[in-house]
């Protein structure tokens, strides 16, 4: 049997970074990219038979090629794991902080999960394939202090069911797994703020990984956060738009 591949996009930091540990240390090959090179080169040298990089900037025009070039090197993909992401509370509207979430979760988005359907319908060999992202629970509800963060939640959403729709009619054999966590300590959570129901990476991650390995469609980090969900999505608009959420 094979020894099973993964690409993880966002390895730097954070979830990435450790369901990189995570997959290295249950005998994956794993495939690391991110814009932080200097990180990538740190889980070379940890696994340094089982890890290759490439620095990656899913900002970038070039980005799906840059994704295809690191795919080669490992001889091919089998699961590809969007970790990357931004996202912050802007009460203010800073413009630059809408705009630069929007071309990370919503165009970089695009450009990686389009590769990654790509590279799995010419390649009927690595079908199965799985496509996993991490999203986010704030797309069930626009937040007013997250504005952007929480549309593009929300378009990442949209944009898996519409691929698996694609694949049923392409006939493309891929699994797609939306993983919706809560707060996690991660760097993209400022110290200073405070957040509801909020989880470590170490109780977080050994279930991202077992939603990813059991290939679930939606996966909530925390049965907390998926009763929370489903209540607030009971709560009419006229009363959601007064709630002081942040």
């Amino acid at each position: 049997m094979n020894t099973p591949t993964i690409i993880i996009v966002g390895a730097s930091s954070g979830l990435g970074q450790r369901l990189t540990d995570d997959f290295a240390s249950q005998g994956w090959r794993v495939g690391v990219a991110a814009r932080r090179e200097e990180e990538l080169r740190k889980l070379k040298d940890r696994y340094p038979a089982q890890v290759e990089y490439r620095r990656i900037d899913v900002t970038d025009a070039n980005a799906a090629n840059q994704l295809y070039e690191l795919i080669n090197t490992m001889g091919g993909m089998d699961v590809m794991f969007l970790a990357s992401g931004i996202g912050k509370q802007n009460t203010t509207l800073d413009i630059d902080v809408e705009v630069k979430t929007v071309e990370t979760n919503a165009v970089g988005f695009t450009r990686i999960v389009d590769a990654a359907y790509r590279y799995f319908r010419e390649n009927p060999s690595r079908q199965p394939g799985q496509i996993a992202v991490i999203s986010s629970v704030a797309g069930t509800k626009g937040m007013g202090a997250a504005a952007s963060y929480s549309a593009t939640k929300r378009f990442q959403y949209t944009y898996i069911t519409a691929l698996e729709q694609l694949a049923g009619i392409e006939k493309v054999k891929i699994d797609f797994t939306d993983i919706r966590p809560g707060f996690i300590r991660t760097p993209l959570l400022s110290d200073d703020g405070k957040y509801p129901m909020i989880m470590t990476i170490d109780y977080a991650a050994p279930r991202i990984m077992r939603a990813i390995l059991k290939r679930k469609r939606i996966a909530y980090i925390d049965w907390r956060w998926h009763i929370a969900v489903a209540l607030w999505r009971l709560i009419p608009r006229f009363i959601w738009k007064r709630l002081p959420i942040y």
